[in-house]
């Protein structure tokens, strides 16, 4: 009888060693898998500062060409030609540049979404902690 209940124990304590160590084999490849998402979104936010950046030099780039546009309608300025042109090419450079932060604003959003799926798993773990808790006690 003591002998049973010494390998029931044993067997438990062997158990509940190999599910400690999945578990914090779970915990370090979650840790990691969110250290590499900080470090894509610390990326991924910089690439935004730099493309606010571009915004707003090609913001600056049409209301000079506006400024430019005005000139020339009281005669100040050179062709409308050059300043269709000149308006033309800064409207596209707004438009490559408003694709690119739409992108960068989804994959930033995506490592949103991936962070708080880690941390759902975070939680999950923690219930799975307090399970086995019950079932010692």
């Amino acid at each position: 009888m003591v002998r049973t209940l010494e390998r029931k124990l044993e067997a438990k304590m062997v158990k509940e060693e190999n599910d400690y160590h999945d578990l914090e084999s779970v915990v370090q490849q979650v840790e990691q898998n969110l250290e590499l998402m900080m470090k894509w979104a610390v990326k991924a936010e910089n690439h935004i500062m730099k493309l606010k950046q571009e915004i707003n030099l090609l913001q600056a780039q049409v209301s000079n060409f506006k400024h430019e546009n005005e000139a020339l309608r009281s005669g100040q300025c050179a062709s409308l030609t050059v300043v269709k042109q000149n308006t033309d090419v800064a409207l596209q450079n707004l438009c490559v540049v408003i694709n690119r932060a739409h992108a960068s604003i989804k994959q930033l959003v995506s490592g949103a979404e991936t962070l708080n799926f880690v941390a759902e798993i975070l939680k999950s773990t923690d219930s799975i902690s307090e399970i086995k808790d019950e079932e010692k006690s």
